[in-house]
């Protein structure tokens, strides 16, 4: 009798060791292949590069707006863009000048 209680508590104490062994198994395999975890390290990096190349071209859109509405302040437009806008706008022209379509 003493032998099996013996037993049981060896089992009992073997038991919560080899739980406590699953959970720390269990939160590794989280750490390395979750969607946090060090697999997915790889994929983060390439969304990086990916929005990095994004921003880059919207920089761009962003500085060429930017231009355009400093040339149309009302302080002092730009006269060429003035009379770009006229033209393409409201399909004014100069008595003398020819339009030429291109389509």
């Amino acid at each position: 009798m003493a032998g099996k209680r013996k037993r049981l508590e060896a089992l009992k104490g073997s038991a919560g060791a080899g739980l406590a062994l699953l959970v720390l198994l269990a939160i590794g395999a989280y750490a390395v292949m979750g969607p946090t975890g060090v697999l997915a390290w790889s994929d983060y990096q390439q969304r990086l590069e990916q929005r990095n190349a994004e921003l880059a071209v919207l920089e761009e859109q962003r500085d060429a707006l930017r231009n355009r509405v400093d040339l149309l302040s009302p302080e002092g437009v730009d006269p060429d863009l003035a009379g770009e806008l006229l033209r393409k706008e409201l399909n004014v022209v100069h008595p003398d000048e020819i339009v030429v379509p291109l389509k």
